[in-house]
């Protein structure tokens, strides 16, 4: 049981109802046709779930880490894609927050709130051949005189269809590797911004995963955010940020399997009893819960700390808050997984069709265990914390 303040308990019944009676009416729906759920997107704006950690004098609701994975859960809960597009916006919106300067963030938070557009925002860091290994980008800046040229692909990058802004990591040395990655917002009508792509995936239908080109986008000093060469550390740090919500989105999906799975046990009669009486059902559903509670501990663990509003990378690292919010990601993905995969089984046949929800839930889960830093090299991050006292 989570001890939320009053706010955030606010926040979190919000995310509820909004995702009960607006987002779970439409799921099946948005996995069907894979259309990008505008109206959707029109909901979250009017209920702030779009500048939910922007500060309170620019119109945002001055939330934090922790109001972004309650509601993250919350629409997890009914739909994954639904809600990876406000998760996604967030991550593309932490960098300003990170690094930009008043002016930037003045400029850009008020895009982002105006109340009379539906702005988007995508972080553009995965590259074709720079996936786990994102210091191995291609996208490259050479600055001559007063402007900077911009040119490269990104991949799979969320919501970039759709998306009017976009926080770009781009190489300005590549012989530095990573002291040689800057950070630069662009605008979607910059010319030389070119729209790719768009993959055609195994779950999160409706949220749009596609390619960026930049293609000579000419960009001034106010585009860069934070210092030349500090664009790595401000991508940690945003996916330092970001990760607990990524957990967040996956132990909402899970329990969205559990409540499902539960409610078909207890109806579903078979050899004469209900689902719900045979003792297997019952230590696969006390396992499911149990595995979901011990997820939920570790994410709202590591939101409580990032909320201390540490953002600076090495200030992190200190505390011990890369570990934690790497364990609360790569924990609640394989978590997510399995509780999913387990609903199926517990359907049976019926949870291997489109004619329930358990199916598309597990593929949703898939996506967690890979995106924002695959578990793989989570583990490898908190290995490397773990050992850090023993290294020179």
């Amino acid at each position: 049981m989570l001890n939320l303040s009053e706010k955030h308990s606010m926040i979190q019944k919000i995310a509820e109802k909004i995702a009960k009676e607006k987002v779970a009416p439409r799921a099946k729906e948005i996995d069907s046709t894979g259309a990008f759920p505008w109206d959707l997107i029109d909901v979250y704006k009017k209920h702030g779930f779009l500048y939910l950690m922007l500060p309170e004098r620019f119109g945002g609701l001055d939330g934090d880490i922790t109001s972004l994975c309650l509601v993250t859960e919350e629409l997890a809960k009914v739909s994954g894609a639904s809600s990876l597009i406000p998760l996604a916006h967030h991550v593309g919106v932490m960098p300003i927050m990170v690094a930009a300067n008043d002016e930037q963030k003045e400029y850009l938070y008020n895009k982002i709130i105006d109340p009379e557009k539906m702005y988007i925002v995508a972080f553009c860091l995965t590259e074709p051949q720079a996936g786990s290994d994102a210091s191995h980008m291609a996208t490259s800046v050479v600055k001559d005189g007063n402007y900077y040229y911009m040119n490269g692909k990104k991949s799979m990058i969320t919501n970039g269809a759709n998306a009017d802004l976009y926080t770009v990591f781009a190489t300005t040395n590549p012989k530095a590797r990573t002291k040689g990655i800057s950070a630069f917002y662009v605008e979607r009508d910059y010319p030389g911004v070119i729209i790719g792509k768009s993959e055609d995936k195994l779950g999160m239908i409706g949220s749009d995963i596609t390619e960026i080109m930049f293609e000579n986008v000419r960009l001034t000093k106010d585009n860069l955010l934070g210092k030349e060469g500090q664009g790595w550390d401000i991508a940690m740090s945003t996916l330092n940020l970001s990760r607990p919500a990524v957990g967040a989105q996956a132990v909402g999906i899970a329990q969205g399997a559990l409540d499902f799975s539960v409610e078909y046990a207890w109806k579903r009669v078979q050899f004469g009893q209900k689902l719900a009486d045979f003792e297997g059902i019952q230590f696969m559903v006390a396992d499911m819960a149990t595995q979901i509670e011990a997820a939920r501990a570790l994410v709202y663990d590591a939101a409580h700390l990032l909320d201390m509003k540490v953002y600076e990378r090495d200030k992190m690292s200190a505390i011990g808050v890369d570990k934690l919010s790497a364990m609360a990601k790569v924990y609640s993905a394989d978590v997510a997984m399995k509780v999913t995969t387990d609903a199926v089984q517990i359907l049976g046949g019926c949870g291997y069709t489109k004619d329930y929800p358990v199916e598309r839930m597990m593929r949703d889960a898939k996506a967690t265990q890979i995106y924002e830093g695959t578990n793989q090299v989570q583990r490898i991050v908190i290995a490397r914390d773990i050992f850090r006292k023993f290294m020179p």
